[in-house]
């Protein structure tokens, strides 16, 4: 899902950049008061598992590659705005030392993986917690719905720039990130059910039965 420098054009760089400015500004705004000191320590542990997931990938060819993205993970455990604001770091750190994802490209990875892919998330798993479905459904559909979001927005930025025929990349970004979607899905899945059995005494869990708060 990173895209490197030289793939988008200047003014899908600006744009992606602005765009994604303003959500991160908004959003360190509505956190000031909203984030509990209690949740510094699992923000540092899943931040790590994060970046160690994202580091794995899976090249798919235009510039692009497929890997597992957190977003939801994130999302399900500490709020929206938390989990944009995580894999923004995480993004961040990738791009300037290891150049995973170039830094004129950097406003567009933050945009589909930081805050799409967070946000279609929320707004899936807020949507299904109105389904009869079970819970360990739920997260597996919001992950697999929201990398796919993500993978489409990705391969639109990359048409707007004219690198490649926006059907054949769209084709491509869909099915491998369905498959990630879904392997997405499932790892979420897992690894909540664990923090909901082994630590959700010392924070709370953002995710409940009614839905996920935005903070």
């Amino acid at each position: 899902m990173h895209i490197p420098d030289g793939f988008l054009d200047l003014k899908t760089c600006v744009t992606t950049y602005l765009l994604s400015g303003a959500a991160l500004s908004y959003g360190i705004n509505k956190l000031k008061n909203n984030f509990s000191e209690k949740n510094i320590p699992i923000l540092g542990i899943l931040g790590a598992f994060i970046f160690a997931a994202q580091m794995i990938n899976i090249p798919i060819g235009f510039g692009t590659s497929g890997h597992l993205m957190g977003g939801v993970l994130a999302m399900l455990v500490l709020g929206p705005w938390s989990a944009s604001l995580i894999i923004t770091s995480i993004l961040v750190i990738q791009s300037v030392f290891f150049m995973d994802g170039g830094i004129l490209a950097l406003g567009a990875n933050v945009l589909n993986m930081a805050l799409i892919q967070v946000w279609a998330g929320y707004f899936i798993y807020n949507f299904l917690t109105k389904i009869n479905f079970s819970d360990k459904l739920r997260i597996v559909i919001t992950g697999l719905s929201a990398t796919v979001i993500s993978a489409v927005f990705t391969a639109l930025e990359l048409s707007f720039s004219n690198i490649v025929n926006l059907n054949f990349i769209l084709a491509a970004m869909v099915g491998w990130h369905t498959i990630i979607g879904l392997m997405e899905g499932i790892i979420t899945m897992l690894v909540l059910s664990y923090l909901k059995k082994t630590v959700s005494t010392q924070f709370e869990l953002a995710y409940q039965k009614e839905g996920v708060k935005d903070a």
